[in-house]
């Protein structure tokens, strides 16, 4: 009764990082802040995105690595840290330069705290109730994806200063380095030897782990990317100002926070496999809406369709991978979370498509194609063996 009582208060802390890892999904909204800003075009503008979701790729391996010498909790800890100073530089000035640098430290701190503080949470919950325990960490996380639109809105529009939104997400990060550093979590019997990078990367040779990265990158893509066109689509169909249409975001997040909920209990009683379908299916329909719905009613009903359908995409496949291979979590964790790195391709590609075609139209063609990609994913996903 103690042991589960102790883990019960371990999981506070836990779950405090889980609302600072949210911190990153800012990024959309601010994002459309900044082009309004700086009178960006749809290409210079996502490279903000990109910048935070470009160092998955060159951080998340190394992290993996770094977590077998210094474990995990301190790494989440670190993570923190550079998250702190990741807010605190908007704060400081404003400008398109810091703002890059700022979004470049989200991204690494994000990058740092993603693939540690997953595998830290097996070292508290069992392995048979680590996708649902994941799917909560998400809903916590998307409480923080689903606040910042809406703060940064009232701040935009009660005091003309949507920035007000980082020292406010400062503070919250604060409180989580504090709470976890005084937090002590068994994490020994994981350790091991270092991998090198070669050993890492020889890993997605396991048919599974690759399609479960391919996976990731897809779901990062259409995440990000929602985030940052759904504001648009309604700001080019209905004419909105971006403080309204802003909003759209804040109904993503909001469906996600439902899905990411809803999520802990269905996947307790409904297979991964079925589950994953039918949240593929609903994006695959949405995202069909996008190309012809017109009404402000529609489009909403399309953004929520795609926060509940991608709400729990991250942990099915992060959970297949991370049993998978239940003795390398460290360095599936550090290439599943590199898959982030499609936070950074689709925002170009679709930035580049939206340009060309004169429309977000192209966007939306972008995400479909990611979408049909985890449709057929889903016939690789198994119940799997826990050795």
């Amino acid at each position: 009764m103690n042991n589960i009582k102790s883990s019960y208060i371990k999981l506070i802390p836990v779950m405090l990082a889980f609302f600072a890892m949210g911190f990153v999904d800012l990024v959309g909204i601010a994002t459309n802040y900044v082009k309004a800003d700086f009178a960006l075009d749809d290409t210079t503008a996502n490279l903000f995105p990109s910048m935070v979701f470009f160092w998955f790729l060159i951080c998340s391996v190394p992290t993996g690595m770094l977590m077998n010498k210094i474990g995990r909790r301190k790494t989440v800890l670190l993570s923190l840290v550079v998250t702190v100073f990741a807010l605190l530089l908007p704060v400081l000035d404003y400008n398109f330069y810091i703002m890059l640098v700022s979004f470049s430290l989200l991204g690494i701190g994000n990058a740092l705290m993603q693939v540690s503080l997953n595998p830290l949470l097996s070292n508290i919950v069992s392995g048979d109730k680590l996708a649902s325990s994941l799917t909560f960490g998400q809903f916590v996380k998307a409480i923080a994806s689903f606040s910042a639109p809406i703060i940064a809105a009232w701040a935009a529009l009660q005091f003309n200063n949507w920035k007000i939104l980082f020292p406010i997400f400062m503070i919250m990060a604060i409180i989580a380095v504090v709470s976890l550093g005084f937090t002590q979590i068994r994490e020994d019997d994981e350790k091991g030897e270092t991998s090198t990078f070669a050993q890492c990367f020889a890993l997605l040779g396991d048919k599974l782990i690759f399609f479960s990265f391919i996976g990731i990158i897809c779901h990062v893509g259409i995440d990000v990317g929602i985030n940052v066109t759904a504001p648009k689509i309604l700001i080019e169909r209905l004419g909105m100002t971006l403080a309204d249409a802003g909003y759209a975001t804040s109904i993503y997040f909001l469906f996600r926070t439902i899905g990411c909920f809803s999520g802990t209990f269905i996947l307790a009683k409904l297979s991964s496999r079925i589950f994953f379908g039918i949240s593929t299916l609903m994006m695959f329909v949405a995202m069909g809406g996008f190309f012809f719905v017109e009404s402000k009613t529609a489009i909403y009903v399309c953004v929520a369709l795609m926060g509940f359908g991608n709400s729990n995409v991250f942990p099915i496949i992060f959970s297949q991978a991370l049993l998978h291979l239940p003795e390398k979590k460290n360095e599936v964790s550090g290439l599943m979370i590199m898959g982030l790195f499609g936070g950074t391709i689709f925002p170009l590609v679709m930035g580049i498509a939206s340009d060309t075609m004169k429309s977000q139209a192209g966007a939306v063609a972008v995400m479909l194609v990611g979408i049909i990609y985890l449709i057929t994913f889903t016939t690789r996903i198994k119940k799997p063996l826990i050795r």
